[in-house]
């Protein structure tokens, strides 16, 4: 067998492991009474910060004998997932009143840690035969009274469980904490602890493939929709009014020059040319550093794919909410299998600017995005380490991305370089450049680039910012989002309005006899990142309550790179709006 079709069978494996569902141990789902049903505890971690994770055993619960991990797929690694049996036994239909599973004295250490976890309102995550569970660990009795030293911490030493089923599957769970039983952890003293839980089943008409749908609805419910609506209404109409007022400049100011340019050869020697007439003869000049333009059109090109085809598995279903690290698999695959794209991209773009040193430019290429992505990487997870975060990743899964790496995205950056050398084509500028660039005349400061970029990437986001507030919801807080055809219908009004804007600046920059328009054009089309940036200073210290240095990293860091991956779901939202009401 050949090694690409090897590699292929690889990385399809891998995607199918990874981007469809995540099955627990019983693969079919189905049940008899008294079955073991797998249940495994994920992460506890302060609820504002959703970077910041623990093992669910880093805090000094009951462990049970023989704990055992379960093994996860790339992406729930990626996600911070490390599920390991949980010390409840939920059997299909077995009730259980108020059963003690653990006894235990917590020592003045214990008391301290679980006071901490407290007083940063940690949650816990569960999955049950693959569905969630939340719950928060204690609370904090803050009534009547102002000084936190007052403040009263306690434990919740009862979980109930209430269980719906159809037939032999397992359609809904959630987790109630008994507010009557308490472990007050106020004081530095030894407490005797006795932990215990409730299991209750309930019959339900729902179906088994319908069991996941409640997990989108809060992304469905009739104000949100009008919301999105009122986006995509809001977003159109900038980008009708903005085409509109482009076009009818541009026609009426091309028609003029064209007027003007058609006269016969004698009428036009006796005038002297002006605007992007004048400069006919530099505008198709090669731009300066083209290796590093060629890397950067080869990057983007191969950026844009994989969004392109993340959409189309958003689209279908793949990304259904608590699909474990889907959305992190596919990313990773996916970018791998398109570095080919980059390469070839790259390399015939850099042989029409006469470019010799075409290595060098697949290594500038295949460098532009994983290098600055890796020297992040390692900081933040070494933040991870020190914090001892599940954020923290193993070195084998290390090693398997390294692989991936070394096996898959180089080989077919190299292929796709040598395939875009062969193939380039000569550069066919339809009017002669001059030997000598001419001087480009002084211009008014609005006219430079800063103000430029600025004007190019202040229209685009303000078609997308009512959206990106659900998206940044959604990865950084606790909502689902779901609603991935809207998504995709403000992504195309992204693309159309910033291709417009930046057609219309490219054009009065050459007008103003200005011909150094490569490097401006593609800086005036990225330019939206940065507002995009600004919103996340925004968003971090006016929207949200993130706090601490390992979550400021990551958010400042990553910004997990990925769409809308949520940490949190309703249900925990919904908690945690009871205990502490509605969030800002």
């Amino acid at each position: 067998m050949r090694a690409p079709t090897v590699l292929l069978l690889f990385i399809g494996a891998l995607l199918f492991s990874g981007v469809y569902h995540v099955r627990s141990d019983a693969s079919d789902h189905r049940y008899k009474e008294a079955d073991s049903v797998p249940l495994y505890a994920n992460k506890v971690g302060p609820f504002h910060n959703p970077s910041e994770t623990y093992r669910y055993f880093d805090l000094p619960f009951c462990v049970p004998d023989g704990v055992k991990e379960k093994k996860e797929a790339l992406g729930e690694v990626l996600n911070g997932d490390r599920l390991v049996s949980a010390p409840y036994k939920l059997n299909f239909r077995e009730e259980k009143d108020s059963e003690v599973y653990c006894k235990k004295k917590l020592s003045k250490d214990e008391v301290k840690q679980f006071r901490r976890a407290v007083e940063k309102d940690f949650y816990f995550q569960m999955y049950y035969d693959d569905l969630p569970i939340w719950g928060f660990i204690g609370k904090v009795d803050k009534e009547r009274k102002s000084d936190p030293s007052e403040f009263k911490y306690f434990l919740y030493k009862h979980i109930q469980f209430e269980i719906l089923y159809n037939k032999d599957h397992v359609i809904e769970i959630s987790a109630r904490m008994d507010p009557h039983s308490l472990v007050d952890l106020t004081e530095d003293k030894e407490v005797d602890a006795e932990f215990m839980y409730t299991v209750k089943w309930k019959e339900t008409e729902i179906p088994f493939e319908k069991r996941m749908e409640k997990y989108s609805m809060s992304s469905s419910l009739p104000h949100h929709l009008e919301i999105h609506w009122f986006s995509i209404i809001n977003s159109c109409v900038t980008v009708l009014l903005l085409t509109g007022f482009l076009a009818t400049i541009l026609m009426r100011v091309l028609k003029n020059d064209f007027m003007k340019y058609a006269q016969d050869e004698e009428a036009a020697d006796d005038q002297e040319e002006t605007g992007w007439k004048y400069i006919h003869g530099d505008v198709f000049r090669f731009p300066k550093h083209k290796s590093l333009f060629a890397a950067c059109l080869g990057s983007g090109t191969q950026l844009f794919t994989l969004t392109v085809f993340i959409f189309m598995l958003a689209l279908v279903g793949v990304f259904y909410p608590y699909n474990r690290g889907a959305l992190f698999t596919a990313l990773v695959v996916i970018y791998a299998l398109t570095s080919g794209i980059a390469g070839y991209t790259a390399a015939s773009f850099y042989g029409q600017l006469e470019g010799k040193n075409w290595v060098r430019n697949l290594l500038l290429t295949g460098c532009l995005f994983c290098g600055p992505l890796f020297l992040t990487f390692c900081f933040l997870n070494t933040v991870a380490i020190a914090y001892n975060a599940t954020a923290a990743l193993p070195f084998g899964t290390i090693m398997v991305i390294v692989l991936i790496w070394t096996l898959v995205t180089s080989p077919l950056l190299v292929l796709g370089g040598i395939a875009g050398k062969n193939s380039k084509a000569e550069f066919q500028a339809p009017c002669r450049t001059t030997k000598y660039p001419r001087e480009i005349p002084p211009l008014p400061w609005y006219r430079s680039a800063i103000p430029q970029m600025a004007m190019a990437g202040f229209l685009p986001f303000s078609a997308i910012y009512i959206e990106l507030y659900y998206i940044f919801a959604s990865v950084w807080g606790h909502r689902i989002y779901t609603i991935y055809s809207i998504l995709f219908i403000v992504f195309i009004i992204l693309l159309i309005v910033t291709a417009f804007i930046t057609v219309a600046l490219t054009y009065f920059q050459l007008a103003a006899e200005d011909h150094e328009w490569w490097w401006r054009s593609f800086l005036c089309g990225g330019s939206t990142g940065m507002f995009i940036y600004g919103y996340c200073v925004y968003y971090y210290y006016g929207r949200s309550d993130m706090t601490g240095f390992m979550q400021t990293s990551f958010f400042f860091g990553y910004r997990r790179l990925c769409g809308a991956n949520a940490k949190f779901g309703s249900s925990l939202l919904a908690i945690h709006e009871q205990r502490h009401g509605p969030l800002g």
